[in-house]
């Protein structure tokens, strides 16, 4: 056992956050070879994050989207590690070779893409970003037209095409590339149009961790121009250094950086910026469920319809029952932002998230954005006048234990497992819950456990796990 938004700010429907193209996929083979829940992601100089592969997607996207678009337009944007000067020249190229024009972005949040694809009325946007991994990986994720990820149709779509010899277009129909000039400036402020303009941050001190990302310029600048006293760390990337014991993946760098500084608040980012933790005067860290709790509980008190909210199957338990007493149902989907927009567009909700730190707010951008997140907790405190702890006075998160089994292979659970759970489950009894899952990426099952008591939820959570290794 080893433990281990759209345009101006609101949407006003969050179901037109979707693909508008409608795709045949029957005569498409349903397992896709390269995309994961969150595109194409692995270590740079292995398959598939290599220059030809790259060449070859770009192509194939390209040749795609000539099906569907007359003149595709592509934006490209990226994060600071120093493989995305290499990626981003073979994606130039293969959409080029293909007939398609591409807008470079430069360094720039995965939301702030999704924004600006929108806004430029660009075929397509692609981000080149391993989001928290180290600098030695990288990957590429894909935005729509309207900003919102794609379904997995088109990513079928895509493979297929990636199977066919290439088709180079002529020299008098290559696709040519420019720079967007100030598209960080255009997408800073679209951050600050989402922050109610009858408040500021003067009087703040805030701590802004950007994990030498994405956002090391735009986030101090940010809440800077919205009258917060900026400290910034983890702001000055190499190429080499992204999420480097920084960023919301290290949150207690940031939080030790605000008890140094005597801030008010204190914001972790990942190296994408699409998610984030949050810290108050106290370096108390409030995670993505807490967060997501927070916002919602604000609007209801301020008299909007909050009908439901979305998580995933890790959402703790405590939120569930501190949003059934606001009267707000909690919808679970799988583990992925992918499936938490799929599940409230399908509700019509503009509201979730995960405890990772990806929030979604609908009515402001269509896809999880950590530096909108972030402005919607400091907005709920400075309107209110009350702290991060007040806002979550009423929620205590349960004790949550995590183990993760090495399998080999496929694992299905036997009769013994199944038995164990719903014993562990009728214990809890209602106050706590049991969750057993493969992992999607590695030969491992995760075996998770919450209780009330944080003994009890270790007690459930090894004695599954030591079956499971036995079985």
């Amino acid at each position: 056992m080893t433990p281990k938004s759209t345009l101006g700010g609101a949407q006003s429907d969050p179901s037109n956050a979707s693909y508008t193209v409608q795709f045949n996929i029957k005569t498409i083979d349903m397992t896709r070879q390269f995309f994961g829940t969150d595109g194409i992601r692995g270590t740079v100089g292995q398959s598939p994050i290599t220059p030809d592969f790259m060449l070859k997607l770009a192509h194939s996207v390209g040749r795609v989207l000539k099906k569907h678009h007359d003149k595709p337009l592509v934006l490209i944007g990226k994060d600071t590690r120093i493989s995305g000067y290499m990626l981003e020249s073979a994606l130039e190229s293969g959409f080029n070779s293909a007939g398609v024009d591409v807008m470079l972005l430069g360094p720039l949040p995965t939301p702030g893409v999704a924004y600006l694809t929108r806004a430029q009325r660009a075929s397509l946007g692609v981000v080149i970003s391993a989001s928290h991994n180290p600098f030695a990986d990288n990957g590429i994720k894909f935005f729509s037209d309207k900003g919102s990820k794609l379904p997995d149709a088109w990513e079928l779509e895509v493979e297929e095409m990636m199977r066919e010899p290439s088709e180079w277009v002529s020299s008098a129909q290559l696709g040519k590339t420019r720079r967007l000039n100030d598209a960080q400036g255009r997408y800073l402020e679209f951050c600050k149009s989402t922050f109610d303009p009858e408040l500021s941050l003067h009087g703040l001190k805030i701590v802004v961790d950007a994990a030498h990302g994405a956002a090391y310029q735009i986030a101090p600048a940010l809440l800077h121009e919205l009258g917060a006293e900026v400290i910034s760390i983890g702001c000055s990337p190499d190429g080499l250094n992204i999420n480097d014991k920084v960023g919301a993946t290290h949150p207690q760098t940031m939080a030790h950086a605000v008890q140094e500084h005597a801030a008010h608040f204190g914001i972790s980012l990942d190296g994408d910026a699409d998610r984030l933790m949050v810290a108050d005067a106290t370096a108390r860290l409030y995670n993505g469920d807490e967060l997501l709790y927070l916002i919602a509980k604000e609007r209801f008190e301020r008299g909007e319809s909050i009908k439901g909210v979305v998580g995933t199957l890790m959402t703790n338990m405590a939120i569930e029952i501190g949003l059934k007493k606001l009267g707000i149902d909690l919808v679970r989907a799988k583990v992925g932002d992918r499936y938490v927009l799929e599940s409230l567009i399908e509700n019509h909700w503009i509201l979730g998230g995960e405890g990772s730190g990806h929030l979604l707010v609908l009515d402001q951008h269509s896809t999880g954005d950590g530096l909108i997140s972030a402005l919607q907790v400091l907005q709920a405190c400075q309107r209110s006048q009350k702290s991060l702890g007040q806002w979550l006075s009423d929620v205590e998160l349960f004790p949550q234990v995590l183990i993760n089994v090495k399998v080999k292979g496929p694992w299905k659970a036997s009769g013994a497992v199944l038995s164990a759970q719903k014993e562990a489950e009728i214990a809890l009894a209602g106050e706590g819950r049991v969750l057993i899952r493969p992992s999607g990426t590695e030969p491992l099952v995760r075996v998770m456990v919450e209780a009330k008591q944080a003994e009890q939820a270790k007690h459930w959570a090894e004695r599954l796990a030591q079956l499971i290794e036995k079985e």
